[in-house]
């Protein structure tokens, strides 16, 4: 079986590779060492103003405190042929738009190709108003419809999403400038206390999101967790790491107080605690639509949003910083790229639904509840964009550094699918990388979809709305594309060579009793 389909053997084998030399041949038909790669890591600030919408419902909330700054990290690698730049967001979510924007600037500035640029949200519920509603979006409909949508909708602020595009353009672009020739190392941990998929089969035989600790009608869990911790280190010339990449599976949800980028600030301050505190640490997320730090089983009082921040934050960062450790560095070449766009149907609400739904939100959420009077709205808001927007941009991608490759999709996307594309690679390394290059919201599994299924996923919203089918979809297409690439050698120490002698001096003898 293949490592990258069992992230614990991934980590023991981890666990072995300890030096700093250049990689030999991991296959007897390769014989040539790889050159080293260039790389370079940055940084940009985009803290919200206190005031702005906090994002992460349906509905209008309002940041009123501070506890952390919100970032974006950026890496840019290059091996003499290519060059590729992941790019890690404090947000909930980035807008084709805007990913779109950056890139093209991106282009212009630095000549890296659009499409050997990922850029990914960390989905920060904590973070800035880069989402739900884009400014403009409903000018095409009537004032009602654009009070539902502006005024009733968690909605993006325009001077902010300016602010975000010109700090992944700058961040990226620093980073090009910064390029120098490094030795890389990858591997990937186990981290399995923190994560837990919020998916329940119950007695009545559908699905329920989050059904409380306790509830009586639970069966079991409905879904799957990835613990796999993916990691790849870059370290200078003198020994220090420059920054690291990380990518794993959990809702940023822990919100612990106040504008923040959620548990990935305690994640990022222990990893730059063992490391060094000028270590950039870029955050990818994995395949979390269904996986977040709740655990629905666990019949003990919670701990505070501050512990539970801390908790997963520091449990993942300190595994990062296990394998880290543990990294054999060398080169990461051959890097490469691959991209697919397609357009996917949207699910069409019913039209009985859609008449009931608009006199509904006539009455207000006093009159027929919050949780009722807001699908409603969103069925109204959904309905409305259908007509110009009948389908949704989807990307696929996938960049390669050697024996490791991200491949992203824009979806809050369901864990099983990340899973699925990890058993289809052929790379020893394969970290799927959620809400990236776009957004195209919850895209659960069919199983999720169908007869015994539901959830909070699978409601029908203007965020969430694609068929069923497009999940499977955008993981066979991943797959594809990694099958397009060919996997490098994993960086490993020069083999010591033969043995001679008779070992210690010092050790070598028999015990003595006087």
């Amino acid at each position: 079986m293949c490592c990258s389909h069992n992230p614990t053997l991934v980590l023991l084998i981890g666990g072995i590779l300890l030096a700093t030399s250049f990689c030999m041949p991991a296959h007897a038909e390769e014989e040539t060492t790889p050159p080293p790669l260039k790389v370079g890591f940055a940084e940009r600030d985009i803290t919200p103003d206190i005031g702005m919408e906090q994002p992460g419902g349906y509905g209008k909330s309002y940041h009123r405190t501070f506890h952390d700054p919100c970032k974006v990290r950026a890496v840019v690698f290059d091996d003499g042929q290519k060059r590729v730049a992941l790019v890690g967001v404090d947000a909930l979510a980035i807008h084709r738009p805007q990913v779109t924007a950056a890139r093209k600037a991106i282009q212009q500035r630095c000549g890296i190709e659009p499409e050997a640029v990922l850029i990914g949200a960390s989905h920060s519920h904590s973070s800035g108003p880069t989402c739900m509603v884009l400014p403009g979006e409903f000018d095409h409909a009537s004032p009602e419809i654009q009070e539902l949508a502006y005024k009733k909708s968690s909605m993006a602020d325009a001077g902010y999403l300016e602010k975000v595009v010109t700090a992944i353009v700058d961040a990226v672009a620093d980073a090009n400038e910064k390029r120098a020739e490094a030795a890389c190392g990858v591997g990937s941990g186990i981290e399995d206390k923190v994560a837990f998929n919020r998916r329940f089969r119950m007695k009545n035989g559908q699905t329920n999101t989050h059904p409380r600790p306790g509830n009586p009608d639970i069966v079991e869990v409905a879904g799957p967790t990835d613990p796999e911790v993916g990691v790849i280190g870059v370290w200078n010339s003198e020994g220090k790491l420059l920054g690291c990449v990380v990518n794993y599976a959990c809702h940023a949800t822990t919100s612990p107080g106040g504008i923040s980028a959620n548990w990935i600030y305690y994640m990022e301050q222990v990893i730059r605690g063992a490391m060094g505190p000028d270590a950039v640490v870029v955050f990818l997320a994995g395949c979390s639509g269904d996986v977040t730090q709740v655990d629905n089983l666990d019949l003990h009082v919670g701990r505070s949003r501050e512990e539970v921040a801390q908790f997963v934050g520091g449990r993942v960062g300190a595994e990062a910083v296990k394998v880290l450790l543990s990294l054999d560095r060398g080169s990461l070449a051959p890097l490469d790229f691959q991209d697919t766009v397609f357009e996917s149907q949207r699910r069409i609400p019913n039209p009985a639904r859609v008449e009931q739904c608009r006199q509904l939100v006539k009455q207000g959420p006093k009159e027929v509840g919050s949780t009722e009077w807001t699908f409603a709205k969103e069925i109204v808001l959904l309905d409305v964009d259908l007509k110009k927007n009948p389908t949704r941009t989807v990307e696929v991608q996938a960049i390669q550094m050697g024996p490791a490759v991200f491949v992203s999709s824009p979806a809050e996307y369901f864990c099983q699918f990340g899973l699925d594309i990890k058993k289809g690679s052929s790379f020893l390394f394969t970290f799927p990388v959620s809400l990236a290059n776009g957004c195209v919201g919850y895209v659960p599994t069919e199983e999720a979809l169908g007869e015994h299924g539901g959830g909070y996923e699978t409601r029908l919203t203007a965020y969430s709305n694609l068929v069923p089918s497009a999940g499977r979809k955008i993981a066979d297409t991943g797959i594809a594309l990694t099958k397009r690439m060919k996997p490098g050698r994993v960086p490993e120490r020069a083999k010591l060579p033969p043995f001679k002698g008779t070992g210690w001096t010092y050790g070598n003898v028999p015990p003595e009793l006087e």
